[in-house]
């Protein structure tokens, strides 16, 4: 079942268009937006200079070829050398406040998944599987972290850079320029088929990889269970499968940015060999100067750089899309079992438990209670006895809220427990879970669950009524004893 929700989800998600996206990753950018604004500055600066930068060399080779002139050479061989030390200091300060700026984001991100998936409802969380819910957390958020700091700038820088060296190489000479500009049409073709497979190829690979990483975290965790019944094989060809279908998808990702990148390469040969066709052609007539057709060589490497590296943007970009998508699609489901608007908090609660006609199912129509009512008194002892998939668990999970039922009321001191608050309705309850579970940290931080309000004699006290201090007091750090994951340090 957890399976089809997820496959079900992710096809819902490829529905999400590109610009929708680029606003909600935006948002996030806001708190950051004067920091963005200093970058933003620095770009311009260092775009200006590496536009002129070309202009400086054909005007350098003018005067060493036609009217040499030591003084006018070295002053603009100062210029270039002071443009390009310029350009680099300010390069440098862009790259670590990108970096910066990215870091920030991502760490708003993740703190916002986590707070959401925490107040989440039981129901969803348990839909899907946790590797799965993990890598979204961890591997997509870092995808993310690349998006913010190796493309949202460098993609304006690009365009920006782009579109300067056309202004210039026009201002310097139209005919040479027009004929660059020969390419340019099977560029936007290239670019836009471009845009559209590495789209496909990066979904299928976050899916591949968060099926992986399902498998590995459910997996992983049951070890014991897999060699008990000697079943190593098996899962490991069920893995094995998996696996595969991930290195498919990414030969795939791969083979599609490599034909974009030599078709580009091919296409600035094909413009170079234009510029130089013509450009000799002038400069042996006498048209143009030997520094412009240098000037223009510098500036078609110069634009096709950007290119590339848009197509490298692209690529990231892409797999930054596919990784938003998973992630809005988490941030995107809210919780059913919530507040209402006039919930009030319990500050004491004497514990009377009814049950009134309460109809309750996990999956619509399949249902695990019918019609079930019931009164347990304060201080009353009750046990609970049935089946398997009876409803006593599912009984436990409804009075604390884990899950809202679909009629019925459920009442605690003759209070509807929807009308109270989830917080204070399940600080007044306790349970002893049938699965036993321990985070990682210390006995005492596991006993206390950090709230600082419980003193270290009450914990004790605890521990002593429940006969627990027994073994706590043989260990060599009593209680703070290291606990590893899930307690698998501790017998069960």
């Amino acid at each position: 079942m957890a399976r089809q929700i997820g496959e079900r989800d992710d096809k819902r998600l490829h529905t999400m268009k590109d610009m929708d996206i680029i606003k909600r990753l935006l948002k996030y950018a806001i708190p950051f937006k004067k920091n963005f604004g200093v970058v933003f500055f620095f770009m311009i600066i260092t775009v200006f200079f590496a536009i002129l930068e070309p202009y400086i060399i054909g005007l350098s080779m003018n005067v060493i070829i036609y009217d040499f002139d030591f003084t006018v050479l070295l002053s603009y061989l100062s210029v270039l050398i002071g443009i390009i030390l310029i350009g680099n200091v300010f390069n440098y300060i862009q790259t670590i406040m990108l970096n910066t700026i990215g870091q920030g984001v991502i760490y708003n991100i993740r703190e916002e998944i986590f707070i959401h998936l925490e107040y989440h409802d039981i129901a969803f969380l348990n839909s899907k599987p946790t590797g799965s819910i993990v890598t979204r957390v961890t591997n997509d958020t870092n995808t993310l972290n690349e998006m913010y700091t190796s493309v949202i700038i460098s993609v304006f820088k690009n365009v920006m850079m782009i579109v300067g060296i056309l202004i210039a190489m026009f201002l310097i000479n139209v005919q040479l320029t027009l004929y660059v500009l020969i390419v340019l049409p099977f560029i936007i073709i290239f670019s836009f088929l471009f845009r559209i497979l590495s789209r496909r190829a990066y979904r299928e690979v976050r899916s591949n990889l968060s099926k992986v990483n399902a498998f590995l975290a459910e997996h992983l965790s049951g070890m014991k269970i897999i060699q008990i019944f000697n079943k190593e094989l098996i899962k490991f060809k069920q893995f094995d499968e998996r696996n595969t279908k991930l290195k498919k998808s990414y030969y795939r990702q791969i083979t599609i940015f490599g034909i974009y990148r030599p078709t580009m390469y091919l296409l600035y040969m094909v413009a170079t060999i234009i510029v130089f066709y013509f450009g000799s052609e002038a400069v042996l007539v006498g048209t143009i100067k030997i520094g412009v057709l240098i000037a223009f060589y510098q500036y078609i490497g110069r634009f096709f750089e950007p290119i590339q590296q848009l197509a490298e943007q692209f690529n990231i970009l892409q797999s930054a899309f596919a990784s938003s998508e998973r992630i809005f699609g988490i941030l995107d489901v809210e919780p059913t079992v919530v507040d209402s608007d006039n919930a009030i908090e319990i500050k004491n609660m004497e514990g009377t438990i009814e049950f009134k006609n309460v109809w309750f199912a996990y999956i619509q129509d399949e249902w695990i209670l019918k019609d079930v009512s019931f009164k347990v008194s304060a201080k009353e002892s009750v046990a609970f006895v049935g089946a398997t998939g009876a409803g006593k668990t599912t009984i436990l999970a409804l009075i604390t809220r884990n899950y809202d039922i679909q009629k019925g009321q459920i009442l605690i001191d003759g209070k509807d427990i929807k009308d109270i608050t989830k917080d204070s309705l399940r600080k007044h309850i306790g349970q002893m879970l049938q699965d036993v579970f321990m985070f990682s940290g210390t006995i005492k931080s596991n006993i206390k669950l950090r709230n600082d309000e419980i003193s270290d004699k009450k914990m004790i006290e605890a521990c002593d009524y429940v006969n627990a201090n027994y073994f706590i007091n043989k260990l060599d750090n009593k209680y703070d004893e290291v606990v590893r994951e899930r307690g698998n340090n501790f017998s069960s």
